[in-house]
């Protein structure tokens, strides 16, 4: 599988949930923000940042359930701006600090809200690449999390979330 099928698949729950929910108007920004609070969220499961505590991470599924939970606002951006040529999944392999990390990728987030060009939506994806190799997940860890997310999101939509 490949990002182009995850478009596909994020484009589907888009247009479930737009109707279910009767949007009408541009949601673009709703999304961003969507983005940065999930990343945030994803932060708080790693504890990456909590210098004044002893208490590890989150269990690891619990922290991919979080990673691919911005994965479906990243699609989903790029669905609304007409970003979706991307094809392979971002492999940066190299090791930096966590915190590090996640300032770099909400910055990009928040550039890329106020001026959403191309070249910085790409940007998000190479952080999110950068984040999965420094998390330990494979592409296949991400695709199956995100189809069980994806699931889980149409059940929520059925039952009135």
């Amino acid at each position: 599988m490949n990002l182009q099928q995850l478009f596909k698949m994020q484009k589907e729950l888009d247009e479930f949930i737009e109707k279910t929910q009767k949007i009408e108007h541009d949601v673009f920004k709703e999304k961003g923000l969507a983005l940065m609070v999930e990343l945030a969220e994803l932060a708080n499961e790693t504890r990456c940042f909590k210098f004044w505590s002893t208490k590890g991470p989150s269990a690891r599924d619990v922290i991919l359930e979080e990673y691919v939970d911005s994965i479906h606002f990243i699609l989903s951006l790029g669905l609304l701006t007409g970003y979706t040529t991307i094809e392979r999944w971002p492999v940066i392999e190299e090791k930096r600090d966590l915190t590090e990390i996640f300032l770099m990728t909400q910055n990009y987030i928040l550039t890329f809200i106020s001026q959403p060009t191309e070249d910085k939506y790409f940007a998000i994806w190479q952080c999110y690449g950068l984040l999965a190799y420094n998390l330990s997940f494979t592409f296949e860890d991400v695709v199956s999390a995100y189809i069980e997310k994806n699931k889980e999101n149409y059940n929520r939509q059925r039952s009135g979330y």
